[in-house]
């Protein structure tokens, strides 16, 4: 079988495809990836076909956060041209394909493609919040103004208005590029980019589904991408040369402006040393004290089970891998499905919450014997196969 896999977003967008990847190979079967193009080099380095889809990412973590935002006709035309060359791009990635999956909800011609040409899809995400549920409120989308739903509140009207949202986003520009191929409009978009059984790549014990009886999504487990590379000789030397430090890092979202001074701040009133990733926004150290180390990308499950505690984004790679790690977290949420994960570390006791000005409360918190008793024992319930079982599934 020849499957497509094809999202569109970060690398936490993508490393999961790319363990999908590696366990549909393990099977026999091969795999392509379609994904932005700063990935391009180190999939292909692993052996698989890739096509690249729209523009670079990477520039994004470095964006000016006082920018305007886009006009509406600005807005218009970037929805446009992204509907289009994902339309284009996904066909001819697919051509010769059997059935193409599709992650993140950006990716919004992925159903359309499969339909016209005949193909099975599955759309997979990362985090519950994701899929449309009473239980939980949808993702926040804080570029356009949303703020996290209070506990407990009626999430009806929020899914509601969200559906609403997509359709008046993205119905336009969908239908228009439907037409083209004589396929019929859609009236919900955020129902036809979902599918009508939405598979689910999260862990079972940090991010279940929260009706496991029903059979309206499939729970895998997350799609793990195992990571054999050493950490860099530099990194060895500074975790040997003293107590386990904090690891600071935002993955590829922007900083938070004097977030740097704030995190190495709160590391130094506790009496601990600090490693701070540079992540897309390029993080920087505040001076050059030797309980401070800047590090690029390495294999964070290998550092994580060395560290006092992460402190992150909350983005589903980032939070899998420490609570897998069992190292104690703080999150720091700022968009999307990373607000879901916050409250999760905090309900299952294994960290905390914070802002950029509660951070050394947040912290402190984390770092109670308690706290990092509970990541211990938690990081034994996490499991590793989900890629193979999303493998399995889909070549039944």
């Amino acid at each position: 079988m020849r499957v497509l896999l094809s999202t569109i977003g970060s690398r936490g967008d993508v490393q999961p495809m790319v363990g999908l990847a590696v366990a549909l190979r393990a099977l026999g079967h091969e795999a392509r990836l379609c994904v932005p193009p700063d990935f391009r080099q180190w999939i292909e380095g692993l052996g698989f076909q890739v096509t690249a889809i729209g523009p670079e990412l990477r520039a994004t973590g470095k964006a000016n956060p006082s920018a305007a935002p886009p006009t509406l006709e600005q807005r218009r035309l970037m929805i446009e041209g992204t509907v289009a060359a994902q339309f284009e791009t996904i066909a001819a990635a697919a051509e010769g394909c059997d059935l193409i999956v599709g992650a993140t909800t950006l990716q919004i011609a992925g159903p359309s493609v499969a339909e016209r040409l005949g193909l099975s899809y599955v759309f997979a995400a990362y985090c519950p919040a994701v899929i449309p549920a009473s239980h939980h409120a949808p993702p926040v989308l804080t570029m356009l103004g949303d703020k996290p739903a209070p506990a407990g509140s009626d999430y009806g009207p929020l899914w509601a208005q969200d559906r609403q949202r997509w359709n008046m986003m993205w119905g336009a520009a969908l239908n228009s590029r439907r037409a083209t191929l004589g396929l019929a409009p859609v009236d919900d978009v955020l129902g036809h980019v979902l599918t009508a059984r939405p598979w689910l790549a999260a862990d079972d014990t940090l991010a279940p589904w929260p009706d496991a009886e029903s059979n309206a999504v499939f729970q895998t487990g997350a799609w793990l991408l195992e990571d054999e590379q050493r950490l860099p000789d530099e990194l060895i030397a500074f975790l040997d040369a003293g107590d386990p430090p904090v690891y600071f890092g935002f993955g590829s979202i922007r900083a938070v402006p004097g977030i740097s001074r704030s995190m190495i701040d709160a590391a130094r009133s506790l009496g601990l040393r600090a490693i701070v990733s540079r992540g897309w926004a390029e993080l920087a150290l505040i001076d050059d004290q030797p309980d401070c180390l800047s590090i690029g990308d390495v294999n964070h499950t290998a550092l994580f089970k060395r560290v006092a505690a992460v402190v992150h984004h909350g983005g589903a790679g980032t939070t899998t891998a420490a609570t897998r790690a069992g190292a104690p977290q703080v999150l720091i949420p700022q968009h999307y499905d990373q607000f879901y994960f916050a409250e999760r570390v905090r309900q299952l006791g294994i960290g905390a919450s914070a802002t950029v000005d509660s951070l050394n409360g947040a912290l402190a918190d984390a770092l109670q014997s308690q706290t990092a008793t509970r990541a211990k024992s938690t990081a034994l319930r996490v499991r590793a196969d989900g890629a193979m079982v999303a493998a399995r599934a889909l070549t039944l």
